[in-house]
């Protein structure tokens, strides 16, 4: 079975310090003359000595091919899950997803009521999922069926599992289409139909999926 899919990216941002310990007066002619201004470059900016001269258009599409995605948002990682937070309170199904996913991983942290922190918190994730899930959010209706297979968060429930791969993978998910598929084929959850399983396969496999298309593959060298 596939991963959990994550709508959060950590971004990481390397910054490079020039470092040595020559004084003004040690530095040669060539140093002297060099065009580099002495300027501090704030975060989610480019250098003037690269944006000198071009248009804002041109500064602009010069900062989204240089700048790492998120570096332009200069919220602390704190101040983003009280974001996500208050969205996911509010009925946004995609912020709730996305907090399920922080919990079950451990980015975000949670503690037991006797205050005993919790590296991740899969009934905390199953949750937010849960209410991602009823509002027909494909990626958490995804998610929360990979809780029931691995029982993790809740019980164990492979039917529980099929209904919701089957929503999800209705909507056009990928991975819940090959899930899907592969549990027809098995019968885990559902009454065992071949000639189902390989259509689920096939709308995976069309959209590139590669463990749907080695299913299908393995499935035709059965058939030889």
């Amino acid at each position: 079975m596939n991963g959990f899919t994550a709508v959060f990216l950590a971004v990481t941002l390397s910054l490079l310090a020039s470092c040595g310990g020559d004084s003004p007066n040690d530095k040669s002619e060539t140093d002297r003359s060099s065009p580099v201004k002495d300027e501090i470059t704030k975060m989610g900016e480019i250098p003037s000595l690269l944006s000198e001269g071009l248009t804002p258009e041109e500064q602009a599409e010069l900062k989204e091919q240089i700048l790492p995605s998120g570096v332009v948002d200069s919220k602390t990682a704190e101040e983003k899950f009280k974001k996500l937070l208050d969205d996911a309170k509010a009925g946004d199904p995609a912020a709730q997803n996305g907090l399920g996913v922080m919990y079950y991983t451990g980015e975000a942290i949670s503690k037991k009521p006797s205050g005993q922190v919790m590296n991740n918190d899969p009934e905390l994730a199953a949750g937010w999922f849960f209410r991602a899930a009823e509002q027909g959010f494909a990626d958490a209706q995804f998610n929360l069926g990979l809780m029931y297979i691995n029982g993790e968060g809740v019980e164990k429930n492979m039917t529980q599992a099929v209904e919701l791969f089957k929503k999800s993978a209705e909507q056009g998910h990928v991975d819940a289409q090959n899930n899907l598929g592969a549990m027809y084929f098995t019968g885990e959850g559902v009454e065992k139909k071949k000639k189902k399983a390989i259509g689920w396969f096939e709308k995976a496999a069309a959209q590139g999926n590669a463990d749907a298309q080695a299913n299908l593959e393995a499935i035709k060298a059965t058939e030889k």
